[in-house]
């Protein structure tokens, strides 16, 4: 029974990081093509909150359920897909980490501007280029992530 409840706990944070990252690139993506600082402002303010409420607490429990369940299976975290899976996963927070602050100070930027009437100044499109940029591995390694919970491949890794 703990498995079970482990497993779904886990599959149900493994969706709310996918669902979660998709939606804010998405809507981040979209409020910047607006070129409109209010309404860029609005949906960065919404997608931090978002990003600190989801994403963030499912980030914290992946591990925590993944080694539990890991554990009560009989599975080693050094062995084949679920180092890898491991190692994908600190590729995400490598990228996630930046990508939240970066999200602040784009919020900021468009507040500011939105505030003073003026255009988005020049820092705020070189943040989003990273932002943007960032989005491309963290996003890639979630879906290898996700490959491999499903298909548990049989991966020899020397350790």
């Amino acid at each position: 029974m703990l498995e079970e409840i482990l497993r779904f706990v886990h599959v149900i944070g493994a969706t709310v990081l996918f669902g979660t990252g998709a939606g804010i690139a998405f809507f981040m993506l979209m409020a910047h093509r607006t070129g409109n600082p209010s309404h860029i402002a609005h949906v960065a303010g919404t997608v931090v909150i978002a990003d600190t409420v989801f994403t963030a607490t499912a980030a914290i429990l992946q591990p925590i359920t993944g080694a539990w369940l890991a554990h009560e299976i009989g599975w080693d975290l050094t062995s084949g897909w679920v180092f890898l899976s491991l190692i994908f996963y600190v590729v995400v927070g490598l990228f996630w980490l930046p990508v939240v602050w970066i999200q602040i100070q784009l919020r900021d930027l468009a507040r500011q501007a939105a505030a003073s009437g003026t255009a988005l100044p020049p820092r705020y499109v070189r943040l989003f280029r990273i932002w943007f940029a960032c989005g491309f591995p963290a996003f890639l390694s979630v879906m290898a992530i996700l490959w491999l919970m499903l298909t548990k491949p049989n991966i020899a890794i020397g350790l």
